[in-house]
């Protein structure tokens, strides 16, 4: 197939597509860096700690003593860029990404593919979604350098935003049904809740359906009209062809080892068999988590590599995409502090719990969850927080468990398509800003709101309530 070197973009212009083209244009100009965000919100919450009566010296307490706790999350979230970048530019994989990006012909139906392909993987695996995604925007890009890079950045970042909780790499879900990951104060609340009263409810699914065909048709109808897109290198990113090691002469003692294949054989070995037990003896569902999807990534990046010189030259490419990450997750954890060492905590979920009915819990669940998001983007970490009086006011209301865990997790998604916090893997990918998402990704807020809330709040009907187990 010829790439398309100067593809025509789609003509046409409709209100949703004026829409999208305006508020990507406001947030060019007012939607601040992510580090700008996270500071922000550092000074909102810490400010909101004061109108809950909270002395300046606690919450700087709670913020120096939260700073350091995403360490090891950080990390996991490291990998999974350096992972994703050290297979897809081994040769088998980069040749695989570039044979996908000739599917779509278009720059309208690059960006309703790259949609589509994002919000697909992620009901499988988020971290998939996010990298394998990007990685396939700069591949799309190269051969089609037309395309709205606002637009297909943003349409790559739909899985994150959208349905990811509501598929199999759900924190929630997972932990609610491994008995071992429930904390002993919330087994006592909630017992265990098998997957099929969560993820593979009917409600749930047809929940994702309606999100996947509407993100669809909101990335397909808001693409700008022709002479109206901003092109990667308006925006002063040139994506470059991934760099393919070739195999080199070994000329001495050290060579031979760094151009060996045997020694990183062996430790691939070791990692699948260790792998293999860990599904074996826990379960394929209950095994897939940050620390073995990263194992798997970084063993099956060794084996497409082969060598341990094209292996480490690969892991050397990837570093740069990596610094959003390692220098804002530590002042999101310190927010994280100020709010669960307090009592700001304590006060939103007494008052967002205090109003709930049986009728409009739901509802109230799915805004509490989705403001809380904004402070606290980890959806397994919130749900520790949060759980524990949820569930208990679920109890006692007698609402269904499991729908209560997927209305959690389809509101505490919906933060993330403002929030830059997991945009920063994709924005170190794709060489962007946060504003240069962000545009796109906020209209596709202002329609998922309503759709979550009311089917949220629909399904809830269809459900009624099982006791503990």
């Amino acid at each position: 197939m010829t790439p398309l070197k100067n593809a025509p973009v789609t003509s046409g212009s409709n209100p949703l597509s004026r829409l999208g083209r305006r508020i990507a244009d406001l947030s060019e100009k007012y939607f601040p860096d992510a580090f700008v965000f996270a500071l922000a919100v550092v000074v909102i919450v810490f400010v909101g700690g004061l109108f809950a009566r909270e002395s300046p010296g606690t919450l700087t307490r709670a913020f120096g003593d939260g700073f350091w706790q995403l360490i090891p999350f950080t990390m996991q979230m490291v990998l999974i860029i350096v992972g994703g970048f050290v297979v897809a530019s081994s040769k088998p994989c980069a040749r695989l990404i570039a044979r996908i990006a000739e599917v779509p012909g278009t720059p309208r139906g690059a960006v309703g593919f790259t949609a589509f392909f994002a919000m697909t993987t992620s009901m499988i695996s988020w971290g998939f979604s996010l990298i394998f995604t990007g990685l396939l925007v700069r591949s799309i890009v190269r051969r089609m350098p037309s395309v709205d890079y606002r637009a297909i950045g943003a349409a790559a970042y739909l899985g994150l935003g959208s349905v990811w909780a509501l598929g199999l790499s759900s924190s929630s879900a997972l932990m609610q049904a491994t008995p071992e990951a429930i904390p002993p104060a919330l087994l006592s609340i909630t017992g265990v809740i098998p997957l099929s009263q969560t993820i593979f409810l009917w409600q749930n699914l047809v929940l994702a359906a309606v999100l996947i065909i509407a993100s669809l048709l909101i990335a397909w109808y808001s693409y700008p009209a022709e002479g109206e897109a901003r092109t990667a290198a308006s925006l002063g990113v040139h994506p470059e062809e991934e760099a393919l090691d070739e195999p080199e002469e070994a000329r001495t003692p050290a060579d031979r080892l760094e151009t060996s294949p045997v020694l990183m054989l062996f430790v691939v070995l070791l990692l699948v068999i260790y792998l293999a037990q860990k599904f074996v003896e826990e379960g394929a569902v209950a095994a897939l988590n940050l620390n073995t999807f990263n194992l798997i990534f970084i063993s099956l990046g060794m084996l497409l590599h082969w060598r341990p010189r094209s292996f480490l030259r690969a892991v050397a490419r990837s570093v740069p995409a990596t610094a959003g990450v390692i220098i804002q997750f530590p002042f999101y954890a310190g927010v994280f502090g100020m709010i669960a060492n307090t009592s700001l905590e304590t006060r939103l979920s007494e008052f967002f719990v205090g109003i709930a009915t049986p009728g409009s819990f739901p509802i109230v669940v799915a805004v509490y969850s989705m403001i809380l998001g904004v402070f606290i983007p980890s959806g397994g970490g919130k749900w520790i927080l949060e759980a524990p009086y949820l569930m208990s006011a679920a109890n006692d209301l007698e609402v269904h468990l499991g729908w209560t865990v997927q209305v959690y997790n389809a509101a505490e998604t919906l933060p993330n398509l403002m929030n830059p916090f997991w945009m920063l893997p994709l924005m170190g990918i794709l060489g962007v800003k946060a504003r240069d998402l962000a545009g796109y990704s906020i209209l596709q807020l202002i329609f998922h709101i309503p759709i979550v809330l009311i089917l949220c709040w629909l399904f809830a009907f269809t459900l009624g309530y099982i006791p503990p187990m």
